[in-house]
């Protein structure tokens, strides 16, 4: 189960409510190349003024901002196809990495006044979701200064693991869907 895709389905059928009638959400694959693949092209049709990427991280009960995208691909777990990546750079001309220009501060702020947990992480990993975040910051430089990009990590949904289980450590839905509306506010402004 992966929270960050029933977020982004979430806030999609709000999108009205919400005051965001040009989003385009779209949930990406666990997979290098159709993950990258896939943002380099939406970016590119759409060329947005915001682009919030999310993703699951493990053994974290907070929100994390991602402060960097690094060029590198470097993970164990293989992705859903099968492929692993170690010490592969991305962008084979690219620079050692990106940073976010979200307002992750001000972000971190806003979700810690609504009481939700939040941390600012000095890079999103090495596995996939650094690998898009990676990519959508290249594509946007790419296109010209101007939109803002970045990454946020969302926990394991908390809950019963399952019978008789003690509760899995994490968020709840409505409280990673609060924090992804209020990510949206800030970044906004």
């Amino acid at each position: 189960m992966n929270p960050s895709q029933l977020v982004v389905e979430s806030i999609a059928k709000r999108s009205a409510l919400l005051d965001l009638t040009d989003l385009v959400p779209e949930v990406l694959p666990t997979e290098y190349a159709e993950a990258g693949n896939r943002i380099r092209h939406l970016i590119r049709q759409y060329r947005p003024e915001m682009i919030l990427c999310l993703g699951l991280t493990s053994g974290v009960e907070s929100v994390r901002l991602e402060r960097v995208a690094l060029n590198l691909d470097d993970a164990e777990l293989p992705d859903n196809v099968g492929l692993s990546h170690h010490g592969k750079l991305i962008i084979p001309d690219g620079p050692a990495a990106y940073w976010s220009t979200l307002p992750l501060e001000k972000m971190c702020a806003g979700l810690r006044q609504r009481g939700i947990p939040a941390t600012i992480s000095n890079h999103a990993g090495a596995y996939v979701c650094n690998h898009v975040f990676c990519l959508a910051r290249h594509e946007v430089e790419l296109l010209g200064p101007g939109s803002k990009c970045g990454f946020v990590h969302l926990p394991h949904l908390s809950g019963p693991t399952d019978a008789g289980a003690p509760h899995a450590p994490g968020l709840s839905m409505d409280v990673m869907v609060e924090a992804i509306e209020c990510c949206i506010s800030v970044m906004k402004k």
